[in-house]
């Protein structure tokens, strides 16, 4: 996802990180600090509180660092129970590899179905059913311009089969600056992660309005830290 990662990751190997028994994982706290020294990953809960709640954070996607950046400005405590979803074919090998098992404990999907049959949604309703929390890009990939393309149908499908899950979003700023497009080494610069107040998925609400309206809390998110 980004070559700060790999920098980590060499860390944490140094350090002992075990891929397995992740709830104990220094590679974990390496991660985060290298991400903070970096980004500031500074969190703004505006619209709720940290909660061990289980929760969908979705959030716009515009940079290789926002994954790191949403998950390293959760509290330890929600960090050890919410699961980044990831690309299998970038993120199953090599040290990217590692960082996936050993420190963000991600649910790999594949980008490309081979059985046109299987549910591409069934990773992400095997870590639901488990308790953990997810975090989401519903894009589905990065954009660079300054509002998020219209989401993909995931989030409204797993919002309609977990309605106990809250669905919160998060706004990602000044990151797509920190690692632009082609860019090899971050920027050092302040970016924040602002926490907006939960979605729920209305009685009968269509699939593009839902969307839309998710799509648009997390617009009004950047627009308030404008």
């Amino acid at each position: 996802m980004l070559h700060a990662d790999v920098g980590a990751l060499a860390l944490a190997a140094r350090t002992g990180g075990s891929v397995s028994g992740w709830r104990a994982r220094p590679s974990s706290a390496a991660l985060v600090a290298v991400t903070r020294f970096l980004v500031g990953a500074f969190p703004r809960w505006v619209g709720c509180a940290p909660s061990e709640r289980q929760r969908i954070y979705f959030a716009n996607h515009s940079s290789h660092l926002d994954t790191l950046a949403l998950w390293a400005a959760l509290p330890m405590r929600l960090r050890h129970t919410t699961r980044p979803v990831a690309a299998r074919d970038y993120w199953s090998t090599g040290l990217r590899g590692y960082i996936a098992r050993a420190s963000l404990h991600a649910v790999l999907i594949d980008r490309k179905r081979e059985d046109a049959a299987s549910d591409p949604l069934e990773p992400l309703e095997n870590a639901l059913e488990q308790g953990d929390s997810l975090i989401l890009f519903p894009e589905g990939t990065r954009g660079f311009e300054r509002e998020p393309a219209p989401f993909k149908s995931g989030l409204f499908h797993l919002a309609r089969r977990f309605p106990a899950v809250e669905l919160v979003p998060v706004h990602l700023e000044n990151l797509q600056r920190c690692l632009p497009k082609g860019a090899l080494i971050p920027v050092p610069l302040c970016c924040t992660v602002r926490f907006g107040a939960p979605l729920a998925l209305g009685s009968n609400e269509d699939k593009h309005v839902f969307l839309e309206r998710a799509r648009a809390a997390v617009i009004e998110l950047g627009q308030g830290a404008a």
